[in-house]
Formats: structure tokens, C-alpha cells, sequence
């Protein structure tokens, strides 16, 4: 006969005992596992300093020179027109070569101003003859008129007729020059030496006296100027480092400069100041400086825009930061995000000298050794602690290791 395990029934008092136990318990275990879950929360990592690149302020060597945009202008440049009208028969020139003062550029018909220059001639030759006669005739007049055997109204007469034949001839000789002059303004010269441009007009042409219009251009090119635009406050100091001797000097007293061009290459001759505006623009501040450069390869040209440097010498502590470092505050006053020696990011206000390559020039506000955040500017605020990575002034890494507090 197979056995069966036995079973003692439950009373209903123990069962309602044991479901209201357990009724309690649960509140007791969910308060627990919350309660666990504040303490993880609570024990979360802080976030790692960002990164940020950071570049190491030296006092160093600098040359400084004051960059000004200007326009190469010509040294000498005539503009030829003709001063007697006529038609061009000949063009005696090669366009954009050089030319001497007085060399053949155009003839104009020479053939009426010949005439009038003959004639001027024959006027001249009829007035000195007529000249002769009166004065043969005052010369038998003077004896006679001292005896009384002429009248004194007729020797007067005589003498009065020999000086209007007198003006008579300078007249006419004045004449033969003024056509003289006219048939030589028939070769048309060129004024200069210079290199003569592109021909503007062409033989058969008619021109007239001092017509509007050029009919050639002669420019002399070498030297030439260079004339900038120079601010007051630029002036006055360039003249008191002129006058301390801190400028660099050619020929004498004259300041150098140097050119840049167009196309940012360097020009290899020095030039010198020469000329300083003697007024100042009230509507831009500025004042016209000239220089003169040698041209001997024609390489400037009039109208070439360039940059002109004046050397100002060699600050042995000078103090540059890299561009991108500078920040404005909304006043527009220029700080930098600084590091001390905990990393911690502090605001420090400087006072800036100039542009210069790509950098800053700083006057005042750092010293050597301190370090300045160049990249990652938006990832820092005053006060927060930032990992710091050595940059050079380009923002490339630094030879050295990470930096590192103190």
C-alpha cells in the first residue's frame, strides 16, 4: 500500500498573519532600493578638465616697422600736345621705348607756317629798307636844320619817320621769330626723358593747338614715388624715433622704407622719404608722405598698388601673443584667458601696441612665463580648472611635454 505525505491544513488566523507580513514588507524593500539608488547617483565621477592649448609667453628679439598701403606715381610725366594745328605726316617714335628730351615724336605739316615765316622774312627786309631811306634822309637833315636852311618842322618830321622805321623793324623781327617758333612747333618733341607710352594718334590725323587730348605720353620711371597715406599718430611717433635715432637712415637723414608688392613679393631696393604733406585731411586724419625708390629695371610702375615699410628698429623685450589668443570684453577692451599655477582659468586684461605677422604686440598686462590659452577658448571660463597642451605661436605642439601645474 503506497504511502502519501502528510498535511496539516493552515487555520485561516495563520494565512491573513502571513499576507499582512508580507503587505508590510513590500513598502520596506521598494524605500531600500530607492534609498540605494540616491547613494549611486550621488557618487558619479566629475566630468575631466577639458583641453585646451596654451602658449608660453617670452620677451623676445622683434623688429618693428609701420606697414602703409600706397600708389606708385610717376616721377616726371608730360603729356604731349600740339601747339600748332595741323595734319600728322610722320610718326618718328617705337611705342614703349624710352626717348631723350627733344627727340622727334611727330611732324605736322610744315608747308603754311613756312609761308608765314617767309613772309615774316620779307616784311623784315622791306622794313629795313624803308629804314634806310628815312635815315639817309635825316642824316642830310641835321646839318641843315643847325644852319636854319630847313624848316624845324621838317627835320622833326624827318626824325619822327626815322624812328617809326626803327619800330617797324623790331616789329617785323619780332614777327619772323613768332613764325619761326610756329614752324619749329611743327616737329613735335618730347619734353623728358622718360619711356613713351602707346601711339595715340595716327599720321593723317588732324590736331589742333593745345587740343584736350594727349597724342602721346612720356613717363619717367626711374626713380619713383611712392605715396601712402600716413595717420597723425603714426607721424608723431615716426618723427620722434627719427629724431632719437631708433629709424633706420639712408643717404644722409632720410628715413629707409621698404616695398611689398602686389603679389606679396618683396622688392629688393630700398627707398627713402622725401616728401611730407604739408596739411592734414580734417575728413580721414591722414597726410600724404612720399618715397623715392630707384627703378632701373621699370619693374614699379605708375599707379602699382604696394605696401610701404618703415623700419623702426629692434625691441630686444618685445612681448607677442598669437591673434586667435585675443578676446574683448563688451566694452571692447582686449584680455586673454590666463592660467595660474593650479590651472585655473583667470581673465587678464593688456594693452596692445600693434598688429604685426600675424601676432599681437602687447605693451603691458603679461610677463615673462605666463601662460595664455590660444585654442579651446569657448571650452574655459574664469575660474574653471582646464587641462593644459603646450602650443607654439602657430598653434602646432610644442617640443615640450604637456603642461603641468607649477
Amino acid at each position: 500500500m503506497r504511502a502519501f505525505p502528510s498535511y496539516t491544513a493552515r487555520s485561516p488566523w495563520n494565512l491573513k498573519a502571513t499576507t499582512s507580513l508580507s503587505l508590510r514588507l513590500i513598502p520596506l524593500a521598494l524605500l531600500t532600493l530607492d534609498l540605494s539608488g540616491c547613494k549611486h547617483k550621488a557618487a558619479a565621477p566629475k566630468p575631466p578638465p577639458q583641453t585646451v592649448g596654451v602658449y608660453t609667453v617670452h620677451p623676445h628679439a622683434l623688429k618693428t616697422s609701420t606697414s602703409l598701403p600706397g600708389r606708385v606715381e610717376a616721377f616726371e610725366q608730360a603729356q604731349v600736345r600740339p601747339q600748332v594745328g595741323g595734319v600728322i605726316l610722320k610718326r618718328s617714335f617705337e611705342q614703349g621705348t624710352d626717348v631723350k628730351a627733344g627727340q622727334l615724336l611727330y611732324v605736322i605739316n610744315p608747308a603754311p607756317y613756312k609761308a608765314a615765316y617767309d613772309q615774316a622774312k620779307a616784311q623784315l627786309l622791306h622794313a629795313q629798307a624803308a629804314a634806310l631811306s628815312i635815315r639817309a634822309q635825316l642824316e642830310r637833315y641835321r646839318p641843315l636844320a643847325a644852319a636854319h636852311a630847313v624848316s624845324k618842322q621838317d627835320y622833326d618830321n624827318t626824325f619822327s619817320s626815322a624812328k617809326q622805321a626803327e619800330a617797324d623793324i623790331a616789329q617785323a623781327k619780332a614777327n619772323v621769330d613768332s613764325a619761326a617758333v610756329n614752324l619749329d612747333w611743327t616737329e613735335v618733341r618730347s619734353p623728358i626723358d622718360g619711356r613713351i607710352g602707346r601711339m595715340l594718334v595716327t599720321p593723317g590725323t588732324l590736331v589742333t593747338a593745345g587740343q584736350t587730348n594727349a597724342i602721346a605720353t612720356v613717363t619717367r620711371m626711374d626713380p619713383i614715388y611712392v605715396d601712402v597715406n600716413l595717420a597723425t599718430s603714426d607721424m608723431l611717433r615716426l618723427r620722434r624715433e627719427f629724431a632719437s635715432g631708433k629709424l633706420e637712415k639712408v643717404s644722409g637723414n632720410a628715413a629707409a622704407v621698404e616695398l611689398t608688392l602686389e603679389d606679396g613679393s618683396h622688392y629688393d631696393q630700398k627707398g627713402q622719404l622725401r616728401l611730407t604733406e604739408v596739411t592734414v585731411d580734417p575728413a580721414t586724419g591722414t597726410m600724404v608722405v612720399r618715397a623715392e625708390f630707384p627703378n632701373t629695371d621699370r619693374l614699379l610702375m605708375p599707379g602699382m598698388y604696394v605696401h610701404a615699410e618703415v623700419a623702426e628698429g629692434v625691441d630686444p623685450k618685445a612681448i607677442t601673443i598669437p591673434q586667435p589668443a585675443l578676446q574683448r570684453d563688451p566694452k571692447g577692451d582686449p584680455f586673454v584667458y590666463a592660467l595660474d599655477n593650479d590651472n585655473k582659468v583667470t581673465m587678464r586684461f593688456v594693452q596692445l601696441d600693434r598688429a604685426l605677422d600675424g601676432d599681437w604686440v602687447v605693451m603691458g598686462g603679461l610677463n615673462d612665463g605666463d601662460r595664455i590659452i590660444i585654442e579651446g577658448i569657448q571650452k574655459a571660463h574664469p575660474g574653471a580648472v582646464v587641462k593644459p597642451v603646450e602650443k607654439s605661436a602657430d598653434g602646432k605642439p610644442a617640443d615640450a611635454q604637456p603642461a603641468h601645474a607649477g
